[in-house]
C-alpha cells in the first residue's frame, strides 16, 4: 500500500551486525517518507565484536537525523530506570515473532515517544509486523516494503561477519573504516619509521599517514611553539581517520601522539593536560624502531645521542603504560618481515576497534 506524502513517525528495526548498504538503503527510504524516523536495534545474545555501542555509533554517524537506539541489557535497564519502569529483559533472537513484535510495541509506547504510523522493511514479514503494532497502538500502522532489486549483490550480514575485508563493497566507507586496523611506528630520529609505513602500505595495497609534525615544522621554517605540539597531536589522528576511509585492512601510521608528547617534553619541558590525554590514543599494533641502523643527518635532526635518549624514553613510557609493542631491529627487509609476521598473527582479528568512528 503506498504511503501518504509523509507520515509523522516511522520505524526501522534490525540487528545491524554489521550496518551494511542494504540497511542503509532501507533507512534512507524510510527517512524520505516520514518526518521523524526511529531506528531500533538489538540482538540477544548477539555476535562477538558487535557491541551495542559500536552499532549505535555506526547508525548515528550515518543517520544523524534519526533517533537511534541500539540496546543491550545494560542500556535497556538504564532506560527503564530513567522512565521509572521495572527492569525488562531483551527478547532472545530465538524467541517467536510475536514476542519480538510485542517487545517493539512496548519500546515505542513506553521508552520512545509513542506509536509510529509506518514500519519500513525489505521483507514480507513487514505486513504481520505492522498488523501487530496496529493492535498494540489501537491505531493504523502501515507497512512500506523496499524492493530488494536495489540490493542485488549485497552481501548478507553473515557473509560480512565472516570476511568484511573481502566484501567491503557491502559496507559504506565510514563503516568499513571501523574494521581497518591502525598500525603505528614510533622511535627516535632516523630509525626508518617513514620508510616502513610507506613501503608496507605499497606492498599491502593500502595507505599510510605521514607525520604531520614534520609537515608543520617545514611550513613554519623549523620554528615550533609549545601550542603547536597539541595542534600536531590533534591533527595527526584526524588525518588517520580520513585515511582510514581509503584503507584496505591496515592503515600504517608514521608516528603517534605519544611521540608528540615526547617532543613536548624534550623541547619545552612540559605538556598540557590535553596533550597528555591525546597520548593515550590506542593502536591495534605498535612497533618501536630501534636505533641500530645508520643515522642519516638530513639537516633537520638533532643527532645520534638524542636518538638514543629518545629510544630509552619510549621504552620506559611503553613499559610504564603497559602497552604491548614489537621491537624492530636490523635492516629494512628484516624489519618488514617482522611486521608482516605480526600482521599475519592479527589477520583473523576482524573486530579490533581502536578508534571511535
Amino acid at each position: 500500500m503506498p504511503l501518504p506524502e509523509r507520515v509523522e513517525r516511522g520505524l526501522v528495526v534490525g540487528k545491524f551486525c554489521p550496518l551494511h548498504r542494504g540497511h542503509e538503503h532501507l533507512i534512507d527510504f524510510a527517512a524520505a517518507h516520514c518526518r521523524q524516523l526511529l531506528v531500533i536495534g538489538w540482538s540477544q545474545p548477539g555476535f562477538s565484536g558487535y557491541s551495542a555501542a559500536r552499532r549505535g555509533r555506526w547508525l548515528r554517524a550515518r543517520f544523524p537525523q534519526a533517533t537511534v537506539a541500539v540496546l543491550d541489557d545494560a542500556r535497556l535497564a538504564a532506560l527503564c530506570e530513567q522512565h521509572g519502569l521495572p527492569p525488562r529483559a531483551l527478547p532472545r533472537d530465538s524467541d517467536s515473532e510475536q514476542a519480538q513484535r510485542d517487545f517493539t510495541a512496548w519500546l515505542c509506547l513506553y521508552l520512545f515517544g509513542g506509536p509510529v504510523q509506518a514500519v519500513f522493511t525489505g521483507e514480507d514479514y513487514g505486513d504481520g509486523f505492522a498488523a501487530a503494532l496496529t493492535a498494540h497502538f489501537n491505531a493504523p500502522v502501515q507497512h512500506q516494503r523496499l524492493e530488494r532489486s536495489r540490493d542485488v549483490g549485497q552481501p548478507s550480514g553473515t557473509q560480512l561477519r565472516a570476511d568484511p575485508h573481502a566484501l567491503r563493497h557491502g559496507l559504506s566507507p565510514q563503516v568499513y573504516a571501523d574494521y581497518v586496523q591502525r598500525v603505528a611506528f614510533i622511535g627516535g630520529e632516523s630509525t626508518g619509521k617513514t620508510t616502513l609505513a610507506r613501503v608496507l602500505a605499497k606492498r599491502l595495497g593500502t595507505v599510510w599517514v605521514a607525520e604531520y609534525g614534520r609537515t608543520l615544522w617545514e611550513v613554519q621554517g623549523g620554528d615550533l611553539h609549545a601550542q603547536d605540539l597539541l595542534r600536531i597531536a590533534e591533527e595527526q589522528p584526524r588525518r588517520e581517520d580520513v585515511a582510514a576511509l581509503a584503507a584496505q585492512r591496515w592503515l600504517f601510521c608514521d608516528t603517534t601522539p605519544l611521540v608528540t608528547l615526547g617532543y613536548s617534553g624534550w623541547m619545552f619541558g612540559s605538556a598540557p593536560d590535553a596533550l597528555l590525554q591525546a597520548a593515550l590514543r590506542p593502536y591495534d599494533l605498535l612497533f618501536l624502531c630501534a636505533p641500530d641502523i645508520a643515522f642519516d643527518q638530513d639537516g633537520t635532526r638533532v643527532g645520534e645521542a638524542f636518538r638514543s635518549q629518545q629510544h630509552v624514553w619510549y621504552l620506559q613510557e611503553l613499559q610504564a603504560r603497559g602497552l604491548p609493542f614489537v621491537l624492530l631491529e636490523g635492516d629494512l627487509e628484516t624489519r618488514i618481515a617482522r611486521v608482516q609476521d605480526a600482521l599475519a598473527e592479527r589477520a583473523d582479528n576482524r573486530f579490533s576497534v581502536a578508534l571511535p568512528l
